[in-house]
């Protein structure tokens, strides 16, 4: 069974920056799409960003445009999301989450995903 393990939420001021990291654990899981979503209190799961399995394309939610930065390290086997000019209405459960299939570059849906983190959270204070 696959395990994400996602890290590096936490609280940052609003128009601070973080950056999330997210690794396979227990399980050879290399060089598949990925994605992030988040969820806050009430709503349901939202796209984030997306990776090709070779970092190659990539897919944004038009509201972290030009502030958000999905990007993958293959030797490390690790995706990331380096957040910036955070704002408080993102507080959320950010989930990292893995496809198995890779005809597909780049996944913006949560129901085409496989495997999920356990999600961490980013608060944005105002």
């Amino acid at each position: 069974q696959v395990r994400l393990v996602a890290s590096g939420g936490g609280l940052v001021q609003a128009a601070g920056s973080l950056r999330l990291s997210c690794a396979p654990s227990g399980h050879t899981f290399s060089r598949r799409p990925m994605g992030w979503f988040r969820q806050s209190p009430g709503k349901g799961r939202e796209f984030v960003a997306a990776i090709s399995w070779s970092g190659g394309s990539t897919a944004y939610a038009d509201s972290v445009k030009g502030r958000f930065t999905i990007s993958r390290d293959n030797a490390k086997n690790t995706v990331y999301l380096q957040m910036n000019s955070l704002k408080p209405e993102e507080t959320a459960v950010y989930y990292c989450a893995g496809r198995s299939d890779r005809t597909i570059a780049v996944v913006t849906t949560t129901r085409e995903y496989d495997y999920w983190g356990q999600g961490t959270q980013v608060t944005v204070a105002s």
